[in-house]
């Protein structure tokens, strides 16, 4: 409404004042004729959507499913009833035995979709050492994960998660890194399924380490994982998180938001938050980012709650500084 069609209608309905019904229908006509002529962007903000979606890294509930509180046929539903949370990453140790049980694949993929919830991605350990300098176990652990491969693609998964694990000298395990990933990702790719390393301990903590094995396989379906945790390579030394994140990025086809424990203002207390969301979006992804509670204070529904409160408002935060 303009100044000038306020006043008007002001001043014709003002106490003590005559007014005609004439004057009167004509002041409230200029008066809706102003409404109606408004921009409705200009009365209401238009929402500004994140950058990413959110989803659910099944490690955060491990208690309750370790315990049979919750059955892993269950947590699709219970991510979106319990958490509003529509994506999921599954962990394999949960269903460890059942990789090839297609009436089990069938019936997650089945309540998955019933709770209109996508399977990300499963996170894959226990399966053998990727980077393991000997050839013979190499070729073991590239072998054991095929059946993982096949499992997220019956169940409509994008990726699965690996560890480029081994032992030995930085170039070393490096090398056989490149071995690994290279002939399990060739695997992969033939189901259309990414495989992501994680930076999960070891070489694969060091941010540089792991970017260079990712330039040397050099296919477009080896990706990583960023966490934002899991920066320790030995007991005695520790990779910068932030700078990690940045130089995992450039691969990253999933992320996963690790948390322990939280402030009264609801910060994280050993990571910044704002500042690791301004690395991902400056790296321009839009994808997917799991949350992955892994703190003992607060309970683990608490703790996804206030990780994914956490995620938004930090989202809010970087976005109101643009």
């Amino acid at each position: 409404m303009s100044t000038e069609n306020q006043a008007t209608l002001k001043d014709l309905t003002s106490p003590g004042r005559p007014i005609s019904r004439r004057n009167f229908i004509s002041a409230l006509g200029w008066t809706l004729a102003g409404a109606m002529l408004t921009p409705a962007s200009a009365c209401t903000p238009a929402a500004r959507e994140p950058f990413f979606s959110i989803s659910l890294a099944q490690w955060s509930l491990h208690r309750m499913l370790r315990s049979g509180e919750l059955d892993n046929l269950a947590f699709p539903a219970y991510a979106r009833e319990k958490f509003g949370i529509d994506a999921v990453e599954y962990v394999n140790q949960f269903f460890i035995d059942r990789a090839e049980d297609m009436d089990y694949l069938s019936e997650l993929r089945t309540r998955a979709g019933d709770a209109g919830v996508s399977s990300q991605l499963i996170m894959c350990d226990l399966e053998g050492p990727l980077a393991h300098t000997d050839p013979d176990e190499r070729r073991t652990a590239v072998e054991n994960h095929y059946k993982w491969v096949d499992a997220a693609a019956y169940l409509g998964c994008h990726s699965i998660r690996v560890n480029a694990a081994g032992n030995g000298s930085r170039q070393a395990v490096a090398d056989a890194a490149v071995q690994g990933l290279g002939a399990l990702t060739e695997y992969a790719a033939g189901a259309n399924i990414n495989v992501l390393v994680e930076n999960h301990g070891g070489w694969s903590s060091d941010g540089a380490w792991l970017a260079g094995v990712m330039e040397q396989v050099g296919h477009p379906r080896c990706g990583t994982l960023p966490d934002f945790g899991n920066f320790r390579i030995s007991a005695e030394e520790r990779y910068d998180r932030y700078r990690g994140v940045e130089e995992l990025m450039p691969y990253a086809r999933a992320v996963s938001a690790k948390s322990y424990d939280f402030d009264e203002e609801g910060n994280e207390t050993t990571i910044d938050y704002p500042r690791m969301l301004r690395i991902i979006r400056d790296a321009g992804y839009t994808g997917h980012i799991g949350i992955e509670y892994e703190g003992s204070r607060l309970s683990e529904t608490e703790g996804i709650r206030a990780t994914k409160q956490l995620l938004i408002n930090a989202e809010q935060a970087i976005g109101e500084e643009d």
